[in-house]
This record gives C-alpha cells, structure tokens and sequence, in this order.
C-alpha cells in the first residue's frame, strides 16, 4: 500500500502571530476549537492565507452557512443503512467519559467539514473564474454572520503522523487510502482518532464496504450539491482583498479540488454518520 502522504501545513502550535490570529479568527468564526487541515496548508503558501481569510471571514459564521450545514446533516441522517455498527462493540468498551471525548472530536470535525465544505466551495469558484458581475458585495457590514455556539470548548491536541506508534501510524494509513488508494491524503479526524487506537480496525471494517458499495461517493456527490448551490448563493458576498496570489493559482485549485471538491464532503459523511453510532453507544 502507498504510504499515506501528509499534506504540508503550519500547525498550530507552531504558527508565527499573524497565522495564528487568523487561526484563532477561523476557530471563533466556525465555532470549532481546531483550524481545517486546508487552512493550514494555505499558511504555507505566501500570500494564500490572508487573502482566503479576508475573502471569507464574512460569510463563515451567517445564517446562510448553518443552513446548508444542517441539511447536509439531514441527508446523511436520511440515508438508508449507513450505520456503522461494527465500531459499537469498540466504543462501548470505552470508559464514559472517553466515549465523551471521542464524541467531542468527531463533532467538531463535523461542524468544521460541514462549513468549509460550503466556504471553500464558493472559494474555489472565486479563485477559477474570479467575482461575478458587479463585483463581490461585502458581508462583514451586514448584521447576519455570528458567531456560531461551539460544538466543543476544547479537543486533545493532533497527534503528528510521525509520532504515532506503528500500528496506529499503519490503521490511519489504511483509512486513508479508503478514499483514494492511488494518492491518500491523510484526514485530520483519522488522525485524531488514532489517540484511541482500539477504534481504527473496526472502523476500517465498518467503512470499507461502505466504500466499495459506492455508498460514500453517492452521499458525497449529495453533500457537493448542497455545497455547490450554497457557494452560488456566498460567492457574490465574498470580499478578497484583492487579487488571488497568481503564482499560487494552479497549486491552489488543485488542492480544492481534493478537498471541497472530494476528501471533506466524504469526511462529513463519514464524521455523521460515526456520529450517530456515538450516541447510539451512548445511550446503551
């Protein structure tokens, strides 16, 4: 198997001031105590950063976002046999209050996923094909975008890839290359996950059929559609800055093409759907 690859980031415990400002007005924006792996890879790219900040810091916590936030969580709860039982034995074997903690991580991921899912979409369309006529109308004067309730007050730090034991380093690896064998790009929730070693072989064992049925690609392409018809309505109340960094453009586009365009509309499916199979076990 192909090693899964780590997408190059500045983390954040390591962010120079004006990074982590913008971190911190990410987390406070999205109501999520973590920044999006895409975010981070944007820090290491001149430029890239601020001007996707500055461009969407209006829109990420408004009424137009929760919407289509809560009808992708819709769906997914619409979705016919997208349990996840085979990591219930695993997770009710935790103590309650790791079984919390999990609860914790898997819900912020969600929240996050859900909305950069939608922002980054809209993003995408700005940097490809620039504003639309009429130019990008200003959102941060209007009085709708708030700042969301948090999904959660704090999570364990991420571990890094390469401090994690080789069973665990292997699990995530494997869950991973689920969404693309030929080039895995490692998601932050498995990641994250891996603090609770014990649930990565069942959840593999619970996702892989769902991915070889086409289960996860249908319900990511459903996801895209929310997501593409939310962008629509958000990209003329994009403000950037000015124009995108050019010698950034290629590179940048085809990260969201990975992400917004495929890895984070699977990963909100996949984050709901465990979701479910947490409270499931939680109520046992």
């Amino acid at each position: 198997m192909t090693a899964a690859a780590v997408l190059p980031e500045v983390p954040e415990a390591e962010a120079p001031p004006e990074t982590a400002a913008i971190y911190a007005g990410l987390r406070e924006a999205v109501g999520v105590p973590i920044v999006n792996l895409i975010w981070r890879h944007f820090a290491t790219l001149p430029g890239v950063l601020p001007w996707a900040w500055e461009a969407t810091r209006g829109i990420i916590g408004s009424d137009s976002v929760a919407e289509g936030a809560e009808r992708m969580a819709a769906l997914v709860r619409a979705a016919p046999d997208l349990g996840l039982s085979a990591i219930g034995p695993a997770l009710r074997a935790l103590p309650a209050e790791e079984q919390a903690r999990v609860a914790g991580v898997v819900r912020v991921y969600n929240r996050g996923n859900r909305v950069n899912l939608q922002v980054l979409s809209a993003v995408r369309r700005l940097i490809a094909s620039g504003p639309p006529a009429g130019g990008a109308r200003p959102a941060r004067p209007g009085g709708e975008a708030a700042a969301p309730p948090v999904a959660a007050a704090s999570v364990p730090p991420l571990p890094r890839m390469d401090g994690l034991p080789d069973a665990a380093r292997a699990e995530v690896s494997a869950l991973a290359a689920l969404h693309d064998p030929s080039d895995p790009v490692v998601p932050s929730l498995y990641r994250h996950l891996a603090l609770w070693p014990e649930l990565l072989p069942p959840l593999r064992e619970a996702l892989a059929p769902r991915f070889a049925e086409g289960r996860i690609a249908a319900l990511r392409d459903s996801l895209l559609g929310v997501a593409e018809g939310s962008a629509a309505a958000l990209l003329p109340r994009l403000a950037p800055p000015g124009p995108f960094p050019a010698e950034h453009r290629d590179a940048v586009l085809r990260v969201l093409a990975v992400f917004p365009g495929k890895l984070i509309a699977e990963m909100a499916a996949v984050g709901l759907a465990l979701d479910a199979e947490l409270s499931g076990a939680g109520r046992s």
